[in-house]
């Protein structure tokens, strides 16, 4: 397994934790960003797939995984797509509670997410018509620096 399947399970695990206890009627927009993050590791654990595929030394293990990444490739643009939309319900309800004021850590660090995976899903969809190397390292980057930002946000 590789490293980002550990990193994918800890941030979702820390998700949970702070999201558990929580009061379902008045946290409302807390589960829903929780729904959105699962979206994106859903989409995220391709990333970590496609670098076990790498560095698996076993042929069968690279075909089995080729495989399921093969199956879900159909639905990874939509997925995103569908991660961006909860993510912004979320942010819509988290404005609408606490007002827009760019002074709360929180609020800050959510907007530079829900920015970051605007960019990564117009580069996923702008690979589809115009693939390069440079759209797919920079959906990668982005990717990697998502992951990061939103354990930021989890964290504060």
């Amino acid at each position: 397994m590789n490293k980002w399947f550990y990193f994918n399970f800890i941030l979702l695990f820390l998700a949970i934790w702070k999201v558990a206890g929580r009061n379902p009627a008045t946290d409302m927009q807390v589960y829903i960003g929780l729904a959105g993050l699962c979206f994106f590791l859903f989409n995220w654990t391709r990333h970590a797939v496609f670098s076990t595929i790498r560095t698996a030394a076993n042929r069968q293990t690279k075909i089995k995984l080729a495989n399921i990444s093969k199956k879900i490739l159909p639905f990874h643009r939509w997925i995103g797509t569908t991660a961006l939309i909860i993510i912004f319900i979320h942010a819509f309800y988290a404005i609408r509670l606490f007002g827009f004021n760019l002074t709360y850590p929180k609020l800050t660090s959510g907007l530079i997410v829900g920015l970051a995976l605007l960019a990564m899903v117009i580069t996923g969809w702008w690979r589809l018509y115009w693939p390069g190397g440079k759209v797919r390292q920079a959906h990668i980057y982005i990717g990697i620096s998502i992951f990061f930002l939103a354990l930021l946000h989890i964290l504060l």
